[in-house]
């Protein structure tokens, strides 16, 4: 039993890519696109989620996720609820399934969930009442899939295509959940060669099996590339020293203009950020004329609008 779909093969709940048909992703891409121009209105809205009530359950800090959701729900026309968790009974120590059921005595229509726990969001969906959402904000090290479907969306409006190219995820794969499922859903697409870039402490063991190529040298990995994906150190995940130093990570791992050199003339950069500069990219390339990471947040909206839409059964 597929907990995402429907028995007639519709979006139920989006918790993660690994898995999630082809033909889905590519609606959620396709629907994505039909909203593109909702935020160059002037009235940046559309009614087809008019009378829903949307949660946004963050047990984790987040920014800029949690805009891009609160402002694709509101574009929606659906009614929008951030949970402040600083001042939430959970907080108090209630138990996150209280948490839920209370929400949902108050007509909740979809939760939108980020949670240290890998697997919190499946935990939550097996628990709701059937005519409710789940969507997968980011858990623990497992998941983040809207984030993995932006980067999808940005690589096929820069691209066209996914069945020629060569794409390098470089950094701190070990505790990435993004980089999890930007590997689901490339290999899922149709990628030919999908590489991972890093150093042995920060790349999983055993991460061939999930269909990609390996390299510990950075000029080895980016060569011929079409797309390269930075991912950021995630401190606050590591237990024990993993990197020498960042100066030193910036050296061997860093992305510079002599680095992304060695890749095409047309390669585009991406980064789900936050950036550290002068730690995983330098300034001119995040800034320079292959960056396409500001593009990446502009399309979260459009992506989210798509997920929350086609969970709600609505239609772009």
């Amino acid at each position: 039993m597929n907990l995402q779909l429907t028995d007639d093969g519709r979006l139920r709940h989006l918790l993660t890519l690994d898995g999630l048909p082809r033909a889905i992703i590519t609606q959620i891409l396709d629907t994505a696109e039909s909203f593109m121009d909702v935020g160059e209105r002037e009235v940046k809205k559309v009614p087809l989620l008019r009378g829903k009530s949307i949660f946004n359950l963050f047990f984790e800090p987040s920014t800029r996720t949690r805009t891009t959701f609160e402002i694709a729900a509101k574009r929606l026309s659906a009614d929008v609820v951030n949970l402040n968790i600083a001042t939430s009974s959970q907080t108090k120590g209630e138990a996150i399934l209280d948490t839920v059921d209370n929400l949902a005595a108050m007509h909740a229509d979809m939760f939108v969930v980020r949670h240290s726990q890998s697997g919190a969001a499946h935990f939550i969906a097996r628990h709701v009442a059937p005519h409710i959402s789940v969507v997968n904000a980011g858990d623990g090290r497992h998941a983040h899939p809207t984030q993995g479907l932006l980067d999808m969306f940005t690589i096929r409006r820069y691209k066209g295509a996914f069945h020629n190219l060569t794409v390098a995820i470089v950094g701190d794969v070990l505790h990435s959940r993004v980089a999890r499922s930007q590997i689901h859903a490339l290999t899922t697409l149709g990628v030919p060669e999908v590489r991972v870039i890093g150093p042995k402490t920060l790349l999983p063991t055993g991460v061939e099996q999930m269909g990609v190529k390996v390299f510990h040298d950075m000029e080895a990995g980016l060569a011929g590339c079409d797309v390269v994906i930075m991912l950021r150190l995630q401190n606050e995940r590591m237990r024990g020293a993993l990197l020498p130093s960042a100066q030193e990570y910036f050296k061997f791992f860093g992305l510079t203009l002599e680095k992304l050199a060695l890749a095409k003339p047309d390669a585009i950069v991406m980064h789900p950020g936050p950036m550290n500069r002068g730690v995983e990219i330098a300034s001119e390339v995040a800034d320079g004329p292959q960056s396409v990471i500001l593009p990446q947040v502009t399309y979260g909206i459009a992506v989210r609008m798509a997920v929350m839409a086609m969970l709600a059964g609505g239609t772009a």
